[in-house]
């Protein structure tokens, strides 16, 4: 069986006070069908999908409203794309019930049975996404509703969250008795100094509590048993590992920030990273940035996640906020490294190219307007457009030519990731060693592309007034170093449409062939130029999403930025 390519929209609906933040209105998905047109183009052969509970159903007294859900599932079984559906997705239910109300769990089941029976064709299940993220967010942490901050409460609406998995499961399998449950959780590894090493170890256990409850793993012999039994709980523990629901695939979501690290010496890390145990404060930060040693990492959590279970893995969310070169190399990396466990034994099912219309707020945690971040489509202009991961997801099924920059190191794999210890190395980047990205022109704003370039792993030459007379013949791009030209010189950029033999001249210089490369050119009408690194990234992105640059070597034109909004065009990470 191949590696399947899969695809998700970010579709939580989440609750803070009495309002509800839904990122399938944000991103005017609920209103564009033609959306799941754009996503067959990709290649996609399974969708992740949401018919949640609070859209469909949020009154219990009134029959759902099925109009929104009959006419996407219906087109999605005409394009050939199987759908995983959710029902509830980082949320804890319509108003009248929480994650704390003993009555959310058979409200669920109920609402499944109802939607299992209205699409009975539909094979895959995620019942509620994420249960020990959305039960640490909102009863641990108190920044989603509930909005409780104890242990106990945190445990109780793990439970009711996985009580309600089960009972949902029994509703849709009475109706098709073979649909599969494909349980997602964000998983990630913690690291410690010696004085919290047994704070780290009960977090190593507590990452595995979805999984562990559904599989019936927690008997009186697991680690988690005693300390529940303790709060009361033991009765329930008893009734899940008696009739145990274990997802028929294991749902891996990992990101840049999922692998932690936990350090007792406050003064090294901003106060907004300083937090505790009620007993010892400490500092918790992202190990990529704190640790030396490169952190466990997707694989590591593919591996532990075979290992402990051995039954079939997707990879459920693939997605980082970022500059779109650092976005490009994480989706390859994830691809890569589900092929390459494959080729170890570890049964890789699927790869997901997740948040394919970006998302909104999370650099909030939801609880708040936030920032809008690109996904596979972006959403800055109001209607969903192809960036660059579009063609490289594409592609990634076939084996088929990546953009230039998604073959080098992304910042997790390069020294200045290190931002709470120091690095071993100062990385430097020779020009020579890979595809280039051409800087034409001096000046404070030809320093500012450079600076940036530097800052987003982008091998670049910067060529001067002078460097035209013949510097530019030493770096030939026909299938060579050039990918990308950035031309701040003002003078007359000739394209292929213009210059009978095909190639970008300067001064007497030659680029090479203009199919080869994206050409953008900035002008200095209107103050366009500016060094502010918001509009710098944004140029970098817009040059590496150009039609051009996603069919790399296939087409030919150039991008001409005078017309392009200022708005930066970078994001946070999710996590």
């Amino acid at each position: 069986m191949p590696l399947e390519l899969w695809g998700g929209v970010e579709c939580t609906v989440n609750r803070t006070g009495d309002h509800y933040r839904d990122q399938t209105k944000l991103s005017g998905h609920e209103e564009r069908l033609s959306d799941l047109d754009l996503f067959a183009d990709l290649g996609v052969k399974a969708l992740r999908y949401p018919i949640l509970w609070e859209r469909t159903m949020p009154d219990p007294a009134a029959a759902p409203d099925w109009r929104w859900p009959d006419a996407r599932l219906h087109r999605m079984r005409a394009l050939g794309i199987r759908p995983i559906a959710g029902l509830v997705h980082h949320g804890s239910g319509p108003r009248h019930t929480s994650l704390l109300d003993d009555g959310f769990a058979t409200g669920l089941g109920h609402y499944a049975g109802l939607v299992a029976a209205r699409y009975p064709w539909v094979a895959a299940w995620t019942p509620v996404n994420e249960p020990l993220t959305t039960a640490r967010f909102a009863a641990l942490y108190g920044h989603w509703y509930p909005h409780a901050q104890d242990a106990r409460a945190f445990w109780c609406a793990l439970l009711n969250q996985i009580d309600g998995t089960r009972a949902a499961m029994r509703a849709i399998r009475r109706i098709n008795p073979a649909a599969r449950l494909i349980q997602t959780e964000d998983i990630g590894h913690t690291s410690a100094t010696a004085p919290l090493e047994q704070q780290a170890a009960f977090d190593n256990v507590r990452r595995w509590a979805s999984w562990d409850l559904l599989f019936g793993r927690v008997t009186p012999d697991h680690p988690l048993h005693g300390a529940l039994a303790r709060m009361g709980l033991g009765d329930r523990l008893r009734r899940i590992a008696y009739d145990p629901c274990p997802p028929d695939v294991i749902g891996v979501n990992h990101y840049l920030t999922s692998d932690r690290f936990l350090d007792h010496r406050l003064d090294r890390y901003p106060a907004r990273l300083h937090g505790g145990n009620g007993t010892v404060a400490y500092a918790d930060t992202e190990a990529v940035r704190a640790v030396r040693a490169q952190p466990p990492g997707l694989a590591g959590a593919l591996r532990d996640s075979w290992q402990r279970y051995g039954v079939p893995i997707a990879v459920t969310e693939v997605h980082n906020g970022s500059t779109r070169d650092e976005q490009l190399r994480w989706a390859a990396e994830g691809w890569d490294m589900a092929v390459a466990l494959r080729a170890e034994g570890v049964d890789v099912r699927a790869v997901t190219a997740w948040s394919l219309l970006g998302s909104h707020g999370w650099n909030t945690l939801l609880t708040g307007e936030g920032k809008y971040e690109p996904g596979v489509f972006d959403l800055a202009t109001g209607t969903p457009q192809p960036t660059a991961l579009a063609e490289l997801w594409r592609g990634l099924p076939h084996g088929a030519l990546r953009h230039p920059v998604a073959d080098e190191p992304g910042w997790w794999r390069r020294p200045e990731r290190l931002l709470y210890a120091r690095p071993d190395t100062v990385p430097t980047m020779a020009v020579e060693d890979g595809p280039m990205l051409a800087i034409l022109g001096g000046g404070e704003v030809a320093n500012a592309f450079a600076r940036v370039c530097v800052l987003r792993g982008l091998r670049h030459v910067v060529l001067t007034d002078r460097a035209w007379d013949g510097e530019l013949d030493g770096h030939p791009s026909d299938g060579g170093t050039i990918w990308g030209v950035i031309d701040l010189t003002g003078r007359t950029c000739c394209m292929a449409s213009g210059d009978e033999d095909g190639m970008v001249r300067h001064a007497g210089s030659t680029l090479g062939d203009a199919q080869s490369m994206a050409v953008l050119r900035l002008s200095a009408h209107g103050g366009l130029l500016r060094c502010d690194t918001d509009f710098v990234n944004a140029q970098i992105d817009m040059l590496i999403d150009s039609d051009r640059t996603c069919a790399w070597r296939r087409g030919g034109g150039s991008i001409n930025a005078a017309d392009e909004p200022d708005g930066p065009r970078q994001s946070v990470v999710r996590r």
